[in-house]
């Protein structure tokens, strides 16, 4: 799901939050910015080629990275590709705990649809790849365990036994994935901020039973 590289810090994260205001890398700038470029390298490449044509010296033309530094920290193309959705997951997830949004918001949709929206060739790129199933699982991992911290941090009066918080929040973060599938499918006439408000109110009708505190 990440964008295609423009005048930018790190497009997974800053274009939405600032990568400055995430927790501390962790790795060191050298390090990260190696794996910025070949990530980059690697969305560029899928807005104008199938992924399954696209092999890892074109990576490395692309990114002007040596073959031994690119082996140095991924397998192959494809474990590149999934580090990639996986950092996008993580701090787009994180998004709401970074920001100490105090709010009844449990995820970030508001800000996730946004960001599809302005991608939506890059999305048809995934679906063409095959690769849109990997990037859903990710996503659902990092959207749940972020739900479930976000349920947590709730009022003592209002806990859940800890399995059963756990189920809710994997059960959210389908919800979520899966009301972004039908936006897309629909043609994204919603506004990212309508279907934020729609999830939301999902969300506290089946936690709280209608209500929102």
């Amino acid at each position: 799901m990440r964008p295609q590289p423009a005048p930018r810090k790190r497009t997974k994260t800053s274009l939405l939050s600032g990568k400055a205001s995430a927790s501390p890398p962790k790795t060191d700038r050298r390090v990260r910015r190696t794996r910025d470029v070949l990530g980059d390298a690697l969305v560029e490449l899928m807005h104008v080629k199938p992924f399954h044509a696209i092999t890892v010296q074109n990576v490395l033309d692309r990114a002007a990275v040596g073959r031994s530094t690119f082996y140095t920290h991924y397998r192959d193309k494809n474990d590149l590709f999934l580090s990639d959705v996986d950092d996008f997951f993580e701090g787009m997830a994180g998004l709401l705990a970074r920001r100490g949004e105090v709010s009844n918001r449990v995820a970030p949709v508001c800000e996730l649809f946004a960001h599809v929206a302005e991608q939506r060739e890059f999305h048809a790129a995934l679906v063409a790849a095959g690769k849109i199933h990997d990037v859903l699982e990710t996503g659902q991992g990092h959207l749940a365990r972020a739900i479930d911290q976000r349920l947590a941090a709730r009022q003592p009066g209002h806990a859940m036994p800890f399995t059963h918080r756990r189920a809710v929040a994997h059960a959210l973060a389908g919800a979520l994935l899966s009301l972004l599938s039908w936006w897309i499918g629909s043609g994204m006439t919603a506004s990212p901020e309508e279907m934020d408000d729609v999830y939301h109110r999902l969300v506290w009708l089946g936690v709280s039973g209608g209500a929102r505190h």
